[in-house]
């Protein structure tokens, strides 16, 4: 569920496309290359991914994620461009028959992002397996800007790869998916499905052991605008949604007034038809992460006034800004310059931006008026002309049971990419409280497209062996 980078890079591995360890390719890590070469005839996916990892580290905290990213781009956080030591086979008896569900495009919320906005990672780490992102826009006759690339060039890059690797018959767009829940086999052994399969063999031979499977229903759209609804069984299940379904609200008085808004895309709009511009009121921006900076950088470039209120402080270690070189993003290190040099409390060289550390939002007000307090319990008021809270964004489970929360690591609490994500087998990807439903990508609390890739790896390899042991 869920058609993304994680959702299009583990079709890509259910489709038969099996990684080798290249022959006569060097490592830079001594010990991973001591194992890989032991079994240099056994794919990846077929060995104990727990073995391979132990003892990496780098930028994710999951031991897979670590493993794939650093077997395709070995040296790449020390500025190297070492080549991939896979190779790829495409050893079609080995695919899995499956299908991935997406309300648009393949791409996922790539397609929702600004086309025009540079993405936080280098261009390369946006690539999936098999077609490296740099061979892709040199096609198109264009480079990368400061190593990174747009929203735009990486939507249709997506769009690009599942055409071009053949994944396309797996994918269903257009789809929205209501409800996954467990079923007895039997009780649907006696209803045919209706499948989204057109007069394709059946996805799968339900296996007589396997006394419960997952009931998935939902609605496409077809072509002529109406909702067709569709049932679909399946042994397995992998939730693969991402993170930017719901904003997430401050809960203050006054927050869904018509002037308040939790989208980027608002301000857009609004400088797009005039309604706000030079000499407008100032916009409130709430938040101290990229989606916040990028507003900030928006509003900066119209020369609109902005406001910026945030709760941590600027010197916090935890502050993204505190942990990105300052050489490859020089735009968001302009905005954590001036969210030090331009504070309330002294003027900086920066018109038309002052910034609030250390305050939160008590209040909106119907004439626009908005209220704001300090750690010290001071309140400020401030007329204002509209208001972005930008403070991160939550998945919509609605379609499982207690919309997910059972699964995540802490089961009193909704789930959260950041702070609270499901709880997931580390090296199966398979969620510890229900066997045969899998989460990857921001679910699993993987953040970054390089790192998605390394739980698709685990889920495929988990769900190979299923098969395996399971001959139709």
């Amino acid at each position: 569920l869920g058609n993304g980078p994680s959702g299009i890079c583990l079709s890509y591995l259910l489709s038969g496309y099996t990684p080798y360890f290249k022959r006569d390719s060097l490592h830079p890590h001594p010990i991973l290359q001591r194992k890989l070469e032991e079994a240099p005839d056994v794919s990846i996916l077929d060995q104990d991914l727990e073995y391979l990892s132990e003892g990496l580290e780098g930028r994710s905290h999951s031991p897979v994620a670590l493993l794939f990213d650093t077997l395709q781009r070995p040296d790449t956080d020390f500025g190297g461009t070492a080549e991939s030591v896979l190779t790829w086979w495409h050893e079609t008896y080995r695919a899995i028959p499956h299908l991935v569900l997406g309300r648009n495009a393949p791409g996922g919320a790539w397609h929702s992002i600004e086309g025009s906005m540079v993405t936080l990672s280098r261009g390369e780490w946006m690539g999936l397996p098999g077609l490296p992102f740099k061979d892709w826009l040199k096609q198109k006759r264009r480079g990368l800007r400061n190593n990174r690339a747009t929203a735009k060039d990486i939507a249709q890059y997506y769009q690009h790869y599942v055409m071009k690797k053949g994944l396309q018959k797996n994918f269903r767009c257009g789809t929205v998916v209501t409800s996954v829940r467990k079923v007895s086999a039997e009780s649907i052994s006696n209803h045919g499905q209706k499948d989204l399969q057109e007069n394709s063999d059946s996805l799968w031979n339900i296996n007589e052991k396997n006394t419960e499977v997952f009931q998935v229903d939902g609605f496409f759209k077809t072509v002529k605008g109406d909702k067709e609804s569709f049932s679909i069984y399946a042994e397995n299940v992998v939730l693969a949604t991402g993170t930017y379904d719901s904003p997430t609200w401050l809960g203050v008085k006054g927050e869904n007034l018509s002037y308040v808004h939790h989208q980027l895309s608002a301000l857009e709009e609004a400088v797009k038809d005039n309604s706000i511009g030079i000499t407008s009121d100032p916009v409130l921006i709430v938040g101290a992460g990229l989606t916040a900076a990028d507003a900030i950088l928006f509003a900066h470039h119209c020369n609109i006034p902005v406001i910026h209120v945030f709760r941590r402080r600027v010197s916090d270690p935890g502050l993204i800004f505190n942990q990105l070189p300052k050489m490859m993003y020089p735009e968001y290190h302009k905005v954590h310059q001036m969210m030090k040099e331009q504070s309330a409390d002294c003027a900086g060289p920066y018109e038309c931006y002052v910034s609030f550390p250390e305050h939160h939002v008590l209040s909106f007000g119907k004439d626009k008026k908005c209220i704001f307090q300090d750690k010290n319990g001071y309140q400020k008021v401030y007329k204002i002309s509209m208001a972005l809270v930008l403070t991160g964004s939550n998945p919509n489970l609605s379609f499982l049971p207690n919309n997910g929360i059972d699964l995540a690591m802490d089961s009193d609490q909704p789930v959260n990419s950041k702070r609270n994500p499901i709880d997931v087998d580390p090296f199966t990807y398979e969620c510890t409280q229900e066997k045969g439903l899998y989460a990857l990508g921001p679910l699993a609390g993987d953040n970054f497209v390089r790192f998605v890739q390394g739980g698709a790896l685990a889920v495929a390899s988990s769900l190979l062996k299923k098969a395996n042991k399971n001959p139709p």
